[in-house]
């Protein structure tokens, strides 16, 4: 072979590598042309900056109501002393003091409102974790500190309106009147029902009425009850545990009446009936170990609810599963500080026009919004 054709054939092998290389990461997954999954876009832009010198800790959760206001609830004691020098006295710095817990945007970045804290009347939790928006415009917060036993229902504004357990009152996972560091909420508001992801502490949902706060069911893992024995870790070789391990993340709730639940640290969500009966179950990254695989999830917008977005905090991606089966059908983002990188991601949330916005703790420190490219179908 003369030098020249040796040299050229070297030079299409290169080319060939290369555009392996440069394949798009949801590439790896095949569909049928029907299955091709949503694509998303990260806009770097939103939301805008914040008024008032505030700054933002570690973003814990984040929710859309029925006017596609975006709820985010974040921890301002995450945030690092150097970050706050502006809140000493005398001032050390030029930036920046703690925004209030609770931020509320508009879909074009815009503050609408901001409330919450510590106040005379509720025990605020230690550890801001979960916020949900209800359709008829009650705001419920859970958290997940060493006491916090209870949820918290408040009005758009911020005005108190009902709390359900006590602060370090919880006796285990079978207890009725208590929660132990609930991780989110999700309510049905024609049964009057709120759903608990419980959680940090408990292996369970537990289902309260909405308007008086009286229990009503609860169960763990296949629908079975749940207890509070000691547990070995995540070990992705043994048989699928039993229980529900901690935390219990994410209820979702899907409009043909069935409820999705995260079990995090086992890389799987199960599947039951609004009474509490399983129906399946389905695993992600299922030799993910730390703190697990499913961080959170939702059902996408369409009527049928063909998809779920879901999240994953510790390989810092985020994924585009059917919820018929649970197969994972795109995947995107990766660990990083970039706009559409991620640092520990933790919760997800969806608008009416299908685009997501995802939060993360951690050092993240931020909520992001990805734009749905194509149409919904």
């Amino acid at each position: 072979m003369t030098p020249r054709r040796s040299w050229l054939r070297g030079l299409l092998a290169a080319c060939a590598a290369l555009a392996l290389l440069a394949t798009p990461a949801h590439a790896q997954h095949a569909h049928d042309a029907a299955e091709v999954p949503p694509n998303f876009q990260v806009d770097p832009f939103w939301p805008k900056p914040l008024p008032n010198n505030w700054i933002i800790g570690a973003v814990a959760g984040v929710a859309v109501d029925r006017r596609d206001h975006i709820w985010i609830i974040h921890r301002p004691a995450t945030l690092a002393p150097r970050q706050v020098l502006a809140a000493t006295t005398p001032p050390q710095t030029l930036c920046c003091v703690a925004a209030p817990p609770v931020l509320v945007f508009d879909m074009s970045g815009n503050l609408v409102r901001a409330w919450g804290g510590p106040a005379q009347g509720f025990e605020w939790p230690q550890s801001e974790h979960g916020i949900y928006v209800d359709a008829e415009d009650n705001v419920w917060l859970a958290g997940n500190g060493p006491r916090d036993h209870q949820i918290l229902k408040f009005s758009l504004d911020g005005q108190f309106r009902m709390q359900i357990g006590r602060a370090g009152a919880s006796t285990g996972s079978n207890d009725t009147q208590n929660l132990n560091r609930p991780a989110d909420t999700e309510v049905d508001v024609a049964a009057k029902e709120i759903f608990v992801a419980d959680g940090y502490g408990n292996r369970r949902i537990v289902v309260f009425d909405t308007e008086t706060g009286a229990y009503k069911r609860h169960w763990g893992a296949y629908g079975e009850r749940p207890h509070d024995d000691p547990m070995p870790a995540f070990d992705p070789a043994q048989p699928p545990s039993r229980s529900f391990a901690n935390p219990v993340h994410c209820v979702r709730l899907t409009r043909d009446n069935l409820v999705y639940v995260c079990d995090r640290v086992n890389n799987r969500v199960q599947v039951f009936r609004r009474d509490g009966s399983f129906v399946q179950e389905f695993f992600v990254a299922r030799e993910t170990r730390l703190n697990g695989a499913i961080a959170d999830l939702v059902p996408s917008p369409d009527a049928g609810q063909r998809y779920l977005y879901s999240v994953d905090n510790t390989n810092s991606v985020a994924r585009v599963l059917r919820r018929q089966d649970g197969e994972v059908l795109s995947t995107f983002g990766r660990m990083g500080r970039y706009a559409g990188q991620f640092m520990v991601p933790h919760n997800v949330a969806v608008d009416s026009q299908g685009n997501l916005y995802i939060s993360e703790v951690d050092t993240g420190q931020r909520v992001q919004r990805f734009r749905r490219m194509d149409a919904q179908r």
